[in-house]
C-alpha cells in the first residue's frame, strides 16, 4: 500500500520558518512527481508546490512564490517543503501528494495523498 506521511508542522510566529517533510513508501519514488497542497477545514485542497521526479523542475502557487521551496531527496524517499516568512494566512493543514506523470499544470491529478500535518502561524 502506498503511504505518504507528513511531519514537521507546528506553531510558529509570523515571519518565522518551518520545514515540512513527507516520507513516501511508494515502490519507485524516484519516478513519482510530488506536490504539496493546503487543505483548510471543510474546504478543498489548494495547490502549493510541485516538483518533478529528479528535483530539477519546480512550480509554485503565486501565494507562496519567493517564500516556500519544495525539494526532494530520492535516496531517502522524502519530499520537503521549506516555508519562510510565514504569514497568518498560511495557517492550515499541509498535505503531501504524488503520482506518475503529473504535470505541473494539473497537480490535482496526483494518485496518492498523505494524511496532512498542521501548521499554525500566530501574530
Amino acid at each position: 500500500q502506498v503511504q505518504l506521511v507528513e511531519s514537521g508542522g507546528g506553531l510558529v510566529q509570523a515571519g518565522e520558518s518551518l520545514r515540512l517533510s513527507c516520507a513516501a513508501s511508494v515502490r519507485d519514488f524516484s519516478e513519482s512527481t510530488m506536490a504539496w497542497f493546503r487543505q483548510p477545514p471543510d474546504q478543498g485542497r489548494e495547490f502549493v508546490a510541485w516538483i518533478n521526479r529528479d528535483g530539477r523542475l519546480t512550480d509554485y502557487a503565486d501565494s507562496v512564490k519567493g517564500r516556500f521551496a519544495i525539494s526532494r531527496d530520492n535516496t531517502r524517499n522524502t519530499v520537503y517543503l521549506q516555508m519562510n516568512s510565514l504569514k497568518l494566512r498560511d495557517t492550515t493543514d499541509y498535505v503531501c501528494a504524488g503520482g506518475r506523470g503529473i504535470l505541473s499544470a494539473y497537480p490535482y491529478a496526483c494518485n496518492y495523498w498523505g494524511q496532512g500535518t498542521h501548521v499554525t502561524v500566530s501574530s
